[in-house]
């Protein structure tokens, strides 16, 4: 199981908390996250990933699970560039498929998910959702709405743990090691973790430069 430090350092932002790069924990995991702490994106990547700035506000916008929180969208931003570096046509070895790497399956679940629920959105259908497809996986909006609300779902079901709420998108929301409240034992799981949290940090500190600059 991680150790408390490692559990209270690695934390998903859903509203305002702040996400901090641990210094001990379990050797693997943290050797990931050292590994990305400093990483600055280009930009090139940042271009890449400001195609889908409207998409990613609008469905951040939305509180999935609980009143007042929100999935952050520079978190959403990390995990698309981590996951496909912005590409909406990316598959994986593992058939992951578009901006988030979802596998069609989850997808497809997620799409029910969503068509009960109360929320209608703008620009995808409650029909569309409850008969999702493979393909529709590549549409850059549905892919983007899935990526918010299943990390969304995580991060209510494990408590805002990031190395938790990233082993159920890696690696499955079921697996032995969740249901024992440890994080996924993939080397695959580790880098992830290591990239988002860099990413994600190296997005909150550009726009805290851009804020200071503005007001200066």
């Amino acid at each position: 199981m991680p150790t408390r430090t490692l559990k209270n350092s690695i934390l998903l932002l859903c509203a305002c908390a702040l996400l901090l790069v641990p210094v001990s924990g379990h050797s693997e995991l943290v050797s990931s996250i050292n590994k990305y702490k400093d990483v600055n994106l280009s930009k090139e990547r940042l271009n890449k990933i400001g195609q889908y700035h409207g998409l990613i506000e609008y469905f951040t916008g939305f509180t999935f699970f609980q009143p007042r929180h929100k999935v952050s969208p520079d978190f959403i931003r990390a995990l698309i560039l981590a996951e496909s570096d912005a590409n909406p046509r990316a598959i994986s070895s593992k058939n992951a498929i578009g901006l988030g790497q979802i596998i069609s399956s989850t997808g497809i679940e997620a799409g029910v998910e969503l068509s009960k629920g109360t929320v209608d959105f703008h620009n995808i259908s409650r029909a569309r959702l409850s008969n999702l497809s493979e393909q529709d996986l590549f549409d850059p909006a549905v892919n983007i709405l899935l990526t918010c609300y299943l990390i969304a779902k995580y991060n209510y079901k494990f408590n805002g743990q990031l190395a938790l709420v990233l082993s159920a998108w890696n690696a499955g929301e079921n697996i032995k090691e969740l249901r024992q409240g440890q994080y996924a034992p993939y080397q695959e799981t580790h880098e992830l973790i290591g990239k988002v949290n860099g990413y994600y940090l190296c997005l909150l500190q550009q726009k805290k430069t851009r804020l200071t600059s503005i007001k200066g």
